[in-house]
């Protein structure tokens, strides 16, 4: 990344049922933006009754993966015996470190009613002294996060730190993930303390330095000096970023790692049976990817 914003606009997956997925980060241009090295916006999407998301046991290290959701539901169950169903304005952490796996399915009265969903899902590096720590996962209710508003912008401080609040969900290095509402013609400057950042826009349409940034779409920028967002129209946005990554990252389906003999040994793993199993969800699981 260069000192002007770069735009980022994705890869649309069709899931099925009207479920699709846009993919913007890692892309050829911007493989990371401070600590964030993957990121999905999923919906929105309608699901009739019978039908739901049902992403089946898979594993994850060296990384933590967050979950936030704009509309619905979504149960995660994971190998340390978590099950907790989150919905709108809380948010979930998963930290996988050596190895975790877990499932996300829609929950059974959401499925038997008929659902909306829509959401964003990260993922974010651990630094490398932290990649092999034990695993963990969190949730926090939507009460415990700091909200604040700012010259017509309504934040919400979903991990790291800004504007002077913290977040209490436990983050590995420096970083800020928060959601925005802006005004028309409102203008939100950026968290200081962060080197490197991006904006995705959910709804409305952004104005950053040179570059219009409409829904659906990202921009992402590196360096001291960042020029302030401008909503050209009422917008909500999810705002990222950090301090730079101690390093390049490897990726491989779900596997984040600094060595990539690291990411062969989890790939042996999973197809070795060698993870533990999701209390609750056991009986089926995402085979290892032929590719």
């Amino acid at each position: 990344m260069d000192h002007s914003p770069l735009l980022i606009d994705g890869r649309v997956h069709d899931l099925g049922d009207g479920f699709r997925v846009r993919r913007l980060l890692p892309v050829l241009q911007a493989r990371h933006v401070g600590p964030f090295v993957f990121f999905d916006h999923m919906g929105p999407a309608t699901m009739p009754a019978g039908k739901g998301m049902d992403v089946r046991p898979h594993p994850h290290i060296g990384l933590a993966t967050v979950t936030w959701l704009f509309d619905g539901a979504i149960r995660h169950r994971d190998s340390l015996g978590s099950a907790v169903d989150i919905r709108p304005g809380a948010v979930n952490w998963m930290t996988a470190g050596r190895g975790i796996a877990h499932s996300e399915r829609t929950p059974p009265a959401e499925r038997a009613a008929g659902h909306s969903l829509h959401g964003v899902q990260v993922w974010v590096a651990l630094p490398q002294a932290d990649e092999e720590t034990a695993p963990e996962f969190h949730h926090h209710e939507a009460g415990e996060l700091p909200r604040m508003i700012r010259d017509g912008a309504a934040l919400t401080l979903i991990a790291g730190t800004a504007y002077g609040e913290a977040s209490p969900v436990k983050v590995f290095a420096p970083m800020f993930f928060i959601e925005a509402t802006l005004e028309a013609g409102a203008t939100l400057d950026w968290p200081a303390e962060h080197h490197e950042r991006g904006v995705h826009v959910i709804d409305g349409e952004v104005q950053w330095d040179e570059l219009t940034v409409p829904a659906g779409l990202m921009a992402v920028q590196a360096g001291n000096d960042a020029p302030p967002l401008r909503a050209r129209e009422a917008s909500r946005v999810m705002l990222f970023g950090g301090a730079p990554l101690d390093g390049e990252r490897h990726l491989w389906w779900n596997f984040v790692s600094t060595r990539r003999e690291r990411i062969e040994q989890a790939k042996a793993d999973w197809q070795e049976g060698r993870f533990d199993l999701v209390p609750g969800d056991d009986e089926e699981f995402i085979p290892l990817p032929v590719k």
